[in-house]
């Protein structure tokens, strides 16, 4: 009793401290992030990027603009392997010892993601220490750290490549945990280090039933899988009949709308849920209130941030602005300047603001990951809302689903095409697309505009998928588990194709 009393108080004073450390950089937004912006560029200003882009002559914010080139990984990409092949001070001081291995969710080819000691400390880990806190924060009441937390993270294997470690960010993030997290989570490092997915699964499910599991660390999606199997091992009614003092879900990676009401059937009781966003270039937003939708940008995690309003990125125009000049309800593409040695990167994200004081955000989608075949600009956000009505209408529900514009012919119109995974059917899939197709002509006045009489768009195809198709389409591309997402929106047919092939070969 002794010692979780004590364990309790450092607990609790970490959370006054932290709490009002986010309170100074919620008043002082400009401030934070302009100093920690000077803070990095002398800090690298010695370093081979920082000496062809004149760190050392930056005085402000708009020499900044001018002198340093907004990238993409294929720009910066030069730069990485230098690093990856053990050069010092490349883009950041020194010998960047680890690399988190991506492919994201468009192209095949992989990418590094540097992770400096900096980057690790004082962003990812920190970042997991402010969940927790603002979680508690919210609810003095949890009993969180008397339960454990099941995670479930990708592939955990690391993989040796000149004099530099590289692999899924997990395998990072568990390789140099301190000891006292690993007494609070579960599964064991041992079984989390497996790289081959099924094996993996089975493993989890044989430790975690019978574990007091108190809070939930994931991708909606792969978890939900575990969820599934596990119930079905343990042939327990629901998850929370298996694990009473289960009270959070701490989920990122993808939208949880579609998800939503398969969770709460699945536990079978109402839980919370707190959203973040991360990837392995950063940590960048954390659901600071309680049962809201929206996320705290955190504003000290050793990232910039610029925004490219996405009108003008759709148009080629790579103009960034600073948080200060945001406005709300506009779509941004996310640049960021960070500690792990990303300079003005742009990561692929889109956001919108639905706060400036404090800075919260909603993600609306990716960079590559919007239709606008025919000047629709379609973004993921207006699809889920528009599933999610569409789902309530009808009462069914989706775990998968991906869409892709049919292109105009000298016979047709053109149309999009979807295929959506139902976990619930509707009764009536052709009222299911009139509800969708009808509530993204409320949602999105460019759509409403194309599809005004059927003059550019004609009424959405929408097939219905065999079950586990999406979960065989993306063990043949070898992408199970883990950040690996199966992609939501496309403006070519790359994806829809071979999934439209599978699912007619599926008996």
């Amino acid at each position: 009793m002794a010692t979780k009393a004590l364990f309790n108080s450092v607990v609790n004073w970490f959370i006054l401290q932290r709490i009002d450390q986010i309170d100074y950089f919620i008043k002082y937004p400009k401030e934070t992030q302009e100093g920690l912006l000077f803070s990095q560029l002398f800090h690298a200003e010695e370093t081979e990027y920082g000496q062809k882009y004149g760190f050392s002559s930056i005085s402000n914010y708009r020499d900044f603009q001018k002198k340093v080139p907004i990238v993409c990984y294929e720009d910066f990409e030069p730069y990485i392997e230098k690093a990856r092949q053990g050069q010092k001070d490349v883009f950041w001081p020194g010998v960047i010892r680890q690399f988190a291995k991506s492919s994201g969710t468009t192209n095949a080819k992989s990418k590094y993601i540097p992770i400096t000691d900096e980057s690790l400390e004082d962003c990812h880990y920190k970042a997991g220490k402010d969940m927790v806190a603002l979680y508690v924060n919210n609810h003095p009441e949890s009993e969180l750290f008397q339960h454990k937390n099941l995670r479930l993270g990708g592939s955990a294997e690391m993989y040796q490549d000149f004099n530099t470690k590289f692999g899924d960010l997990s395998a990072i993030l568990i390789e140099n945990l301190p000891f006292w997290v690993e007494i609070i989570n579960t599964p064991s490092k041992k079984i989390s280090l497996m790289s081959e997915w099924e094996s993996k699964m089975r493993a989890i499910i044989g430790e975690v039933k019978n574990e007091d599991v108190g809070s939930l660390t994931g991708v909606p999606s792969w978890m939900m899988v575990l969820l599934q199997r596990t119930l079905q091992e343990t042939g327990k009614n629901s998850i929370g009949e298996l694990w009473p003092n289960l009270e959070v879900f701490f989920h990122g990676g993808i939208s949880f709308k579609p998800y939503k009401n398969q969770y709460k059937e699945i536990i079978g009781r109402d839980i919370r849920y707190y959203e973040i966003y991360n990837a392995s270039e950063g940590f960048f937003a954390i659901q600071d209130q309680a049962g809201s939708d929206e996320m705290l940008l955190m504003l000290d995690y050793g990232i910039f941030y610029e925004f490219i309003p996405m009108d003008q990125y759709y148009d080629g125009v790579r103009n960034a602005i600073p948080i200060s000049e945001v406005e709300l309800d506009k779509n941004y593409a996310v640049v960021i300047t960070t500690n792990g040695g990303l300079w003005r990167y742009l990561i692929g994200d889109t956001v919108k603001f639905t706060s400036i004081h404090p800075y919260r955000i909603k993600i609306s989608g990716r960079t590559k990951h919007y239709i606008n075949a025919f000047g629709e600009e379609l973004m993921i956000d207006n699809v889920e809302t528009a599933l999610k009505i569409a789902c309530e209408h009808l009462d069914a529900s989706i775990s998968d689903y991906t869409g892709a514009p049919v292109f105009m012919t000298n016979e047709s119109k053109g149309c999009h095409e979807w295929i959506f995974e139902f976990t619930k059917q509707p009764n009536d899939l052709k009222e299911f697309t009139q509800v969708f197709d009808r509530t993204l002509k409320t949602l999105n006045s460019d759509y409403e505009a194309k599809r005004y009489n059927n003059i550019t768009l004609r009424c959405p195809i929408v097939h219905s998928a065999k079950p586990n198709l999406f979960y065989q389409w993306m063990a043949s591309r070898g992408k199970l588990g883990g950040q690996n997402k199966v992609p939501r929106l496309s403006n070519d047919r790359q994806y829809i194709e071979p999934l439209l092939e599978l699912n007619q070969s599926i008996p």
